[in-house]
Order: structure tokens, then sequence, then C-alpha cells
């Protein structure tokens, strides 16, 4: 079965949602540009809430390797999702626990997911002036050629009424989901994660 991650949880209760609802992983945004963005005391509560079958994903954008080390250790964070212009070279030095974040502009991104080492890969929408959780979708055809190759996970604009149909179009490893599956910005909708796990996980693989 597809791997479900729910990004932009922003309080223990709502982690709790996801892990009730069956998601694998948790995501938790520490660019400060992000209206999602959580402190590294709120998120320390969060990771400690998780049981230890579910990972913990620290998303950052542009984040020196200090910051990212210091808040991986103090947070308790299994991965680091890099989400913004990091160099190869920086994700090298963070595996194999982290994986770069790829915004799709169009085929120019194949070769811009190539460059960056490691297993995993993340493919977002492209959308100016904003890093992610925009609730936009892009061309799942660049998404399979990718999937093919590495180990995708697939964002950008994905919820309950379309993750199946992405699931068959890409045979992504892992969907990644934040506005989808929210009743207001950082606040998750109980019923739409239930459903959004439930659809991804019921997907033909």
């Amino acid at each position: 079965m597809t791997f479900v991650k729910i990004c932009g949880v922003m309080s223990v209760e709502d982690a709790r949602v996801c892990v009730e609802a069956g998601a694998d992983a948790i995501g938790l945004n520490f660019a400060p540009s992000s209206p999602r963005c959580v402190t590294r005391e709120v998120a320390a509560a969060i990771v400690a809430s998780l049981p230890g079958h579910v990972l913990s994903v620290g998303v950052f954008v542009d984040a020196d390797y200090a910051e990212l080390v210091d808040t991986q250790r103090q947070v308790g964070l299994g991965c680091l999702q890099l989400h913004g212009s990091e160099a190869p070279e920086l994700l090298a030095r963070c595996l194999p626990h982290a994986y770069k974040a790829i915004r799709v502009q169009g085929a120019a991104s194949i070769d811009e997911a190539a460059r960056y080492p490691g297993d995993h890969i993340l493919l977002d929408a492209y959308v100016p002036g904003v890093a992610g959780g925009t609730g936009h979708t892009f061309d799942w055809e660049l998404a399979a050629r990718i999937a093919r190759a590495r180990k995708l996970t697939l964002a950008g604009g994905l919820r309950p009424e379309n993750v199946a149909a992405a699931i068959a179009a890409v045979q992504p490893y892992c969907v990644d989901v934040a506005s989808g599956v929210e009743a207001g910005v950082g606040k998750k909708d109980p019923a739409r994660v239930r459903a959004f796990v439930e659809n991804a996980k019921a997907a033909a693989v």
C-alpha cells in the first residue's frame, strides 16, 4: 500500500487525528514564511505524542546545516525535507534520513531531481513565491517518469477526491497532503483526513 504523509500539522490534537486515521508520517513545517510554521517546542510535543511506527518529518526552506541538525536533535525528528533552493551537497550531508523536494516547472524538473542524491525525492507544484501547501497540482506524467526510478513522494493539490487517481497515474511510494485535508489553514478536518488515508490505502498500485 502507498505510504501516506499528512503535512502542516500544528497541534498534538491534529497529530492524533492523523494517527488514528492511519497516516504513516506527520509533516512539521519550520519555514518562517509558512502559515503552518510551528515552533520547536510545539513540534517536540507533537513528536512525543506519536507512536513509534509514525515517522516525523521536518520541512525546511533554505535552512543551513547547523539549523537542520539542531532542530532535528531538539525536536526528535525522524527525517528532514528540504523544500527550498538547497544545494545537492547540503542534502548529501543530511542523508540517509533526508530528501529533497522539487517544485515542478516542466520537463526540466526531471533533470533537476537527478542532481540530488538519495533514494527518495518529493515533487510538488510550482507556484511563484510559495514554497508549498498551495493546493495546486502539476503534470502527473512527469512524476510518473521519476517514480519509475526513485522512491517518489507525490505532493501538490492532492485531496480525498483525487488521491486514488493520482496513485493510479503515478505509482508513487508516498502521497503527501496539507491543504487538501484542512478545515482552515493549519487546522485539519478529521473527516477529510480519514477519507484521504482510506482512499490512498485502497487505491490500486
